[in-house]
């Protein structure tokens, strides 16, 4: 049988707590100590060498140095991957960086095949049908007058074969017109449909840098958790974030029920936020 109507509102509710194995360190040495083939889903936001001030990072190398050095941590990704996981990788470019996120992905051409690409919303402006509109999310303002605000980021997912199957519906959403229920065969009498590959998920709102966002480049826990239910493993998940950061994906591996997840994290103050972070979910949860 098909999914509920629900379907695309439901969160696994985890039937054991996430094992974790977060560590302080270089993401290339630790993965050099990991099985091969022994991840499910990496999810990850690398450095973007766009010069962001991170406290143990210098983020502002030569482009041939940071896509020497990002062939490097690859090559680990993609040898502790499972021949059927997935690699999501969340890429953001500047207008003085605009290239960035598609040279990287044409170093990578050579290992992973491109399966799909989804573009992570902050903000939007939508008209409604009343003729009015809304306006939703965050953005950093550009004060420029050439360049657009960057509103949006990337979210490649790579595989190793492009033949790795998803869980659609799992991140999925109701059809609009109802009548595309009954209409369509697929649908099988239920409500839900493939959500797409733009996904509007704004960051929460601040009140103080220091204490809301300690970490200058994050993706939302939400971002995490859509691509560990769309890869479908369910409770025999097991995630990788090699630049752990605070641990957005750590967290939505306790939310999703994974398994297991592996971090590195070269910053122990990150590393220390992660971890109090990751405790904070599992105990609303067990």
């Amino acid at each position: 049988s098909g999914p509920s109507a629900q379907h695309h509102q439901q969160v696994n509710t985890p039937s054991r707590a996430t094992e974790f194995d977060l560590r302080n360190g270089d993401c290339v040495e630790g993965m050099r100590t990991m099985e091969a083939s022994s991840v499910d889903v990496i999810v990850t936001s690398p450095p973007y060498n766009l010069d962001i001030n991170y406290r143990s990072f210098e983020d502002s190398a030569a482009r041939e140095e940071f896509l020497d050095w990002c062939d490097t941590w690859s090559d680990e990704v993609k040898r502790v991957m499972s021949e059927d996981g997935s690699f999501f990788l969340n890429l953001g470019a500047s207008p003085k960086n605009p290239f960035l996120p598609h040279e990287l992905l044409l170093r990578l051409r050579e290992k992973f095949e491109l399966q799909n690409t989804i573009h992570w919303i902050k903000s939007i402006t939508v008209e409604q049908r009343d003729g009015g509109e809304i306006s939703v999310g965050h953005f950093k303002p550009i004060n420029s007058p050439r360049f657009l605000n960057d509103c949006h980021e990337y979210l490649f997912h790579l595989t190793k074969k492009g033949s790795t199957k998803i869980d659609r519906l799992s991140i999925g959403v109701p059809y609009s017109d109802k009548s595309n229920i009954t209409r369509w065969e697929h649908t099988r009498g239920n409500d839900v449909r493939c959500r797409g590959n733009t996904w509007f998920i704004p960051y929460k709102t601040i009140q103080h840098r220091d204490s809301d966002r300690p970490h200058p480049a994050t993706f939302p826990v939400e971002l995490a958790r859509r691509c560990l239910a769309l890869h479908g493993k369910g409770g025999e998940t097991v995630v990788l974030d090699p630049f752990l950061g605070i641990g957005h994906a750590a967290m939505a591996a306790v939310e999703y029920g994974a398994k297991r997840c592996i971090g590195f994290e070269i910053d122990d103050e990150y590393l220390s936020i992660a971890r109090q972070q990751v405790a904070e979910v599992q105990g609303m949860l067990f």
